[in-house]
């Protein structure tokens, strides 16, 4: 086992720290910038080493203690011994660089990082499940930071506390129960008046457990759904009438949405981008806006309540029914919904075709480089770009400014996943 001194200089996309031994960098878990460390190597590649940290021998400022107990073992946090205040400095500098590297732009003003609370934050999440057969036991939790196994946690300090602070509980109810070889997986799934669990269970299970889990689920206020199979299996167990849905009190909107649905994982961050987006986009009463890759509405029925019409696309056909039925229970007339493929080419179709003033996109991690081939029109004047990927942000960035003319009027980051490398960002583009 080799160990050695070295300086780190920088911080990874995914949170570890930066060294440079030899003229060869090396990924060390648990380093943070400006510290001096003892390392011990875990890992050898050709153009990279991997290592972990042995001794701090000269402490970063901005350290300091999880609050975690399973930090460092749990692969879902990765930086909760950096000050929160440094994570989103550390998270503005990724995201600034990237679109110097990337997309050669560079924004006329930087934004304020846009935060909300830092824990207890989650309100969706994948939770593995494994009964050890040596342990005799069930683990619930993340994966472990080397993604072999699942981390033996007590409770988690950034999920809804509802489910963050019952780990132990939960894992206690499935070791009673019948199938507990047969559940590789829980679905959590927070709205504003009901947090649930669904079950992924591989065997029909037994009336025991199916009756376990209803008592678990009033005992702990939680509803329980199961998923035997695909997506489209999951239903209700307890309540049977179980419903979920997050509001928007500054749009007068309640958006209605299945288990599992995409949502943004962050309550309070989803409230204060939303904010933030339509005070950047700016519509009037009179804006025609096209809002791409809508999902269930997040920003399309907000946007419908200040412009004359929006109109929302997106690719997952049961979001966009979703999204249909949310404009309807909230009388929202001025919005429609379309289904398309934006990976595709979609220039022919009526709502491609059509004018409009405004432009959002909240395109996944891949970006949206397919649609930019002929999108925005001339007579779009301004673009917002909600990015998960500063990457792909850069690279469409590049995409607006150099080949549709717009200039890129400001950009920031908004910290939807404190405590991890997770870059979620914000850009407004005008015309020059």
């Amino acid at each position: 086992m080799t160990i050695i001194e070295a300086d780190i200089t920088d911080l990874s996309h995914d949170g570890r720290g930066v060294a440079h031994v030899n003229g060869k960098a090396i990924f060390v878990a648990g380093a943070l910038a400006g510290e001096r460390v003892r390392l011990r190597f875990t890992g050898k590649h050709r153009h990279y080493d991997e290592a972990a940290v042995e001794e701090i021998l000269r402490p970063s400022p901005d350290r300091v203690t999880p609050r975690c107990a399973h930090f460092g073992v749990c692969g879902g946090c990765a930086l909760q011994h950096l000050d929160a205040g440094a994570q989103i400095s550390a998270k503005q500098r990724v995201l600034l660089e990237n679109l110097e590297r990337i997309g050669k732009v560079t924004p006329a003003n930087v934004l304020a990082p846009l935060t909300d609370s830092p824990w207890g934050y989650r309100r969706k999440a994948r939770l593995s499940v494994k009964f050890v057969e040596k342990k005799g036991r069930v683990l619930v939790g993340f994966r472990e930071s080397n993604g072999r196994y699942v981390a033996d946690i007590q409770r988690c300090e950034v999920l809804h506390p509802a489910v963050g602070e019952c780990i132990e509980a939960i894992t206690a109810m499935i070791e009673s129960l019948d199938g507990k070889r047969d559940i590789p997986q829980i679905e959590v799934a927070a709205g504003d008046d009901l947090v649930a669990l669904i079950f992924r269970h591989l065997q029909p299970l037994s009336p025991h457990d199916r009756d376990a889990l209803v008592a678990f689920g009033k005992a702990q206020r939680l509803g329980i759904y199961l998923q035997p199979g695909g997506n489209d299996s999951v239903a209700a167990l307890w309540p049977l009438d179980a419903h979920l849905s997050f509001r928007l009190p500054a749009y007068d909107v309640e958006l209605d949405f299945q288990p599992l649905d995409f949502i943004q994982v962050n309550a309070g961050m989803n409230r204060r981008m939303i904010d933030h987006a339509l005070a950047l986009l700016d519509p009037q009463p009179t804006d025609r806006v096209l809002d791409l890759f809508c999902g269930l509405g997040n920003f399309t029925l907000p946007l419908a309540r200040r412009a004359a019409h929006v109109t929302g696309v997106e690719g997952e056909a049961g979001l966009v029914r979703r999204a249909v039925e949310n404009a309807r229970r909230n009388n929202v007339a001025n919005a429609d919904f379309f289904s398309a493929d934006l990976a595709a080419d979609q220039r022919a179709t009526p709502w491609a075709k059509a004018s409009y003033d405004l432009l959002l996109l909240d395109p996944p991690r891949s970006g949206a480089a397919a649609v930019l081939e002929y999108l925005p029109k001339r007579g779009v004047r301004r673009v917002v770009y909600v990015a998960c990927h500063p990457g792909s942000l850069a690279r469409d960035a590049g995409i607006l400014v150099q080949q549709h003319g717009f200039a890129l009027a400001s950009a920031g980051v908004m910290d939807m996943f404190p405590h991890t490398a997770h870059v979620e960002s914000i850009a407004l583009f005008e015309r020059d």
